[in-house]
């Protein structure tokens, strides 16, 4: 009879889940992010609606070749990656680079690794929130966008190294407009 998988992230929960789940599941680790866009060049496609063209990160193709062959097998597939945006994201990245039918496809989520909290979510799977996906695929493109354009910029007019984010850039220039800001106001009470 086939096993079901469940994939975590770290390999310390999956050691401690699967004492809690038994010989009827495979706990086996993603070791975090398995896909990523490249780092060599933007790998968003401005002109396609900011399509993100992602790759298998280096240090994971053996984790997803392990994953793959173990899924195949499978009779469920159960993405139990953190419960947050990028958690979701690396669950979507997993069933992508896997090539897991929906129909085998089991996402869970728990918030302490309990025998009851592990047990109960294997009991109430649900679908991968695409939402939470596209939030975390939107904040990793904006990211890309404003480090892969403003980063050489700085290098060529400031000094290299450098670098910009995209919530770095937007607090320096709030920082840097309120001071302008202060000074003027100051200069107009002071009547300069």
């Amino acid at each position: 009879m086939a096993k079901n998988l469940v994939i975590v992230e770290s390999p310390t929960k999956e050691k401690t889940i699967s004492k809690f789940l038994g010989s009827s599941y495979v706990v086996k680790s993603s070791y975090g992010h398995i896909r990523d866009l490249p780092k060599s060049k933007l790998g968003v496609d401005v002109d396609k609606d900011f399509e993100p063209k992602y790759i298998a990160m280096p240090k994971a193709k053996k984790v997803i070749s392990e994953l793959k062959k173990l899924s195949d097998k499978a009779s469920k597939v159960y993405l139990a990656t953190d419960y947050d945006r990028e958690g979701e994201a690396i669950a979507w990245h997993l069933k992508e680079a896997l090539k897991i039918p929906d129909e085998k496809t089991e996402r869970i989520t728990f918030h302490e690794i309990t025998q009851e909290a592990i047990t109960g979510a294997v009991k109430n799977p649900r679908k991968i929130d695409l939402n939470l996906v596209n939030s975390q695929q939107a904040r990793r493109i904006l990211d890309r966008l404003v480090g892969y354009k403003l980063s050489p910029l700085l290098w060529r007019k400031i000094k290299y190294g450098l670098s910009a984010g995209r919530v770095q850039s937007v607090a320096v220039r709030l920082i840097w407009t309120g001071k302008t800001r202060s000074r003027n106001s100051t200069r107009r009470s002071s009547g300069t």
